[in-house]
């Protein structure tokens, strides 16, 4: 079979297409990137992610609702700048995270502090910055934070984060709202836990807070684990305890292998056709977007080091490796691979592999590729949990990054050196 010809937009990548025969994100061809730049190398398009961000927009038209970007997707400065300036909050899940939003220009104040093990110096600064609010996971925590916000002489606003028992039908290392997963409150003990918060001196209840997982394709789970979460909701009320806002969490997935999540508009049309059915339409919203924001905005370029053939294998051998992009050596994640510059010619069946001493450093398998030493190749959708994720296993530097607006090409991260992994070790 001889390779496709390629045309046009990509199939789940608007901003991403073929020009006269060369891979083009928005109106720059990516070769002259990687020659310019080296491999691999991260690519984002910031009309990607505004254009993602705009669809949770039109879902939340003529509503209250705050939009907290998810930094753990990708927390490079130049990505939470594009954020920052477009008026999202954030939602975070450590103190680094909090540190990073101020310098790319965004707001504590905008900023929820999510996560199960916030440490007291971590409070502190949240509180000294002036964070918006914290969702805590555990009775201890609520503790802790009343004896931090007290001694500091403040109240801190918290939401109390529910584990609704919902299967999110996705992967299980990134379900995060069944019984057995480690994130959140049984629903069961929630009311407790409320009147316990609402009980400690330093603590303002302010909302509730649920998130079940990761890369979820259907709008059922969102569904079911709204119902439980508004079940709550009106419990608390009878009990006393009225909410300012209520935190439905992010999750929502993105086009990775034929995958048809629905798009971000249509799902929060039918979550809020059940918010008002329940009375609960003038409340305040808020959601924590992370990988349906920039997912689809990025990939990343690698160059084809050799082709080995084998008896029961080929191997398409690149210099990029699970230590930049960790999505399928953990989770066995599927990424679409194709050619920058297509060739014309017999398709063979590669597994596309990195250079790292594991046999877990795949990239891709089973991909039928058209390739030689030398050429280029584009992972695509990997503008979440790449970089974010990304490591300097076998003593490799982490790549360099490029914001691209329109015709304009930004460097936004340099690519490390063996210098910069070694700064701040010291010899005996």
């Amino acid at each position: 079979m001889n390779a496709p010809v390629l045309a046009g937009p990509l199939p789940g990548q608007p901003f991403i297409h073929q020009h006269d025969g060369q891979l083009r994100m928005e109106k720059i061809d990516l070769a002259p990137l990687a020659r310019r730049y080296g491999t691999p190398l991260f690519v984002y398009s910031k009309a990607s992610m505004l254009a993602a961000l705009e669809a949770y927009r039109r879902g939340f038209a003529g509503r209250s609702a705050q939009i907290c970007y998810a930094v753990k997707a990708n927390s490079s400065l130049g990505v939470l700048q594009v954020f920052a300036q477009a008026g999202c909050g954030f939602d975070i899940v450590s103190i680094g995270e909090l540190e990073r939003v101020m310098a790319a220009g965004g707001r504590a104040d905008q900023t929820i502090f999510s996560g199960v093990g916030k440490t007291a110096l971590e409070m502190s600064r949240a509180l000294q910055a002036g964070i918006a609010c914290f969702n805590v996971e555990s009775q201890a925590e609520l503790h802790l934070l009343s004896a931090v916000a007290s001694d500091a002489g403040r109240r801190a606003a918290v939401s109390v984060r529910v584990n609704p028992d919902v299967d999110a039908r996705t992967h299980p290392y990134i379900s995060t709202g069944l019984k057995g997963n480690k994130f959140g409150v049984a629903h069961d003990q929630a009311l407790q836990i409320y009147q316990l918060a609402h009980s400690l001196p330093g603590l303002d209840v302010v909302g509730i807070d649920c998130h079940i997982g990761s890369q979820i394709t259907q709008a059922g789970p969102y569904l079911d684990a709204m119902e439980r979460v508004l079940d709550l909701v009106d419990a608390l009320k009878n009990s006393g305890i009225l909410l300012q806002h209520i935190d439905f969490g992010g999750g929502l997935g993105i086009n990775y292998n034929q995958d048809t999540p629905p798009a971000a508009d249509e799902l929060w049309r039918q979550l809020l056709a059940r918010i008002d059915a329940r009375g609960y339409g003038q409340c305040k919203l808020m959601i924590e977007p992370g990988r349906s924001l920039v997912g689809n905005a990025g990939l990343c370029l690698t160059e084809v080091v050799y082709t080995k053939p084998g008896s029961h294998k080929n191997f398409c051998i690149v210099d990029a490796a699970m230590n930049d992009l960790p999505r399928p050596a953990m989770y066995e994640a599927f990424h679409q691979i194709v050619p920058v510059t297509p060739r014309h010619g017999p398709m063979l069946t590669y597994d596309v592999v990195g250079p790292v001493c594991e046999s877990g450093d795949w990239l891709g398998r089973d991909r039928s590729l058209c390739v030689q030493s030398g050429d280029l190749l584009a992972v695509l959708s990997a503008g979440a949990y790449c970089m974010s994720m990304a490591s300097n296993y076998n003593s490799r530097g982490r790549p360099a990054e490029i914001l691209v607006d329109g015709a304009q090409a930004h460097l936004i991260r340099e690519r490390e050196t063996t210098a910069d992994q070694m700064r701040g070790e010291r010899l005996l």
